[in-house]
């Protein structure tokens, strides 16, 4: 939760704003979420880059790794079943597959539970806010756990799909396309039907709720905007200020851990309190 930002005060006036915030929750008539790296970073898992990053730790993924998947399929899954002969797949991995949901994605699964969030759109391929039990979720990004057929777009997870190491790449048992990791690679077009579905729910929201993204790599950085040039509200969720904080609605800084929590207990109850001591 706020671990990763111990110097964070919910103070009156910050709690003032999540109240505020929260009232155009109530009021909507369709919210979505996007969020980011940002919001796992509490979590455990660090950003990509950057000090401490996972690919300043382990290296970065090759920049044509799409291409390269099409030119030698083979050769890319061995490497997905081996990911000790690529650094950065076994950091990225080992770091995705120890990592529990915090307080936001937590916070996030019941306002949908609670029938206050139509969506969560995210860029993040750690599968959290599933984790969490939100069940409308657009992963722009492609899920790392998943695999995911080229053909019909259909997922797979677990031991859905039997992959035998000596005939790769798998084929899908419905279209018999090749199937590949779900992750979206540098060069690879970002699935059609996931893109159909954000900009389906981005057309119907009137409320957005942008929690640890600056939003500012295409297409998600479109979506506040499309809200924005609607009428309709963005409500930012940000440690710190971004791009978007000048543009937005309502601004509230802070761990999205903590803010989203707020956030929902004063969905549910308008008449919350700030806790003694909490200021």
């Amino acid at each position: 939760m706020a671990e990763a930002y111990p110097h964070f005060e919910l103070t009156p006036t910050l709690d003032a704003d999540i109240a505020a915030a929260a009232a155009r929750v109530r009021a909507a008539r369709h919210v979505v979420a996007l969020t980011g790296a940002g919001l796992s970073v509490e979590s455990g898992i660090p950003p990509f880059r950057g000090p401490g990053g996972l690919w300043t730790t382990y290296g970065e993924p090759p920049m044509d790794g799409y291409q390269r998947f099409l030119e030698d399929p083979k050769a890319a899954w061995e490497a997905r079943l081996n990911p000790k002969k690529e650094p950065w797949l076994a950091g990225l991995s080992e770091t995705l597959g120890r990592a529990k949901p915090n307080d936001g994605h937590r916070a996030l699964a019941e306002l949908e539970a609670d029938g206050r969030l139509a969506c969560t759109i995210t860029q993040n391929i750690d599968g959290l806010h599933g984790q969490a039990g939100s069940r409308a979720v657009a992963e722009i990004h492609g899920n790392y756990s998943l695999l995911r057929c080229l053909g019909c777009t259909r997922r797979f997870a677990g031991d859905e799909l039997a992959v035998d190491p000596a005939n790769l790449p798998p084929a899908c048992p419905d279209c018999g396309e090749m199937v590949k990791g779900d992750t979206v690679q540098f060069g690879e077009p970002i699935p059609q039907d996931v893109l159909r579905r954000c900009y389906e729910e981005v057309g119907r929201c009137d409320v957005m709720i942008v929690a640890g993204t600056s939003a500012t790599v295409f297409p998600a950085a479109d979506f506040p905007m499309e809200v924005l040039r609607g009428g309709g509200t963005v409500i930012e969720v940000n440690p710190l200020p971004s791009e978007l904080t000048p543009l937005a609605t309502v601004a509230l800084q802070g761990p999205g851990g903590e803010i989203l929590a707020r956030l929902l207990d004063h969905v549910r109850n308008p008449s919350a309190q700030l806790e003694e001591g909490r200021a």
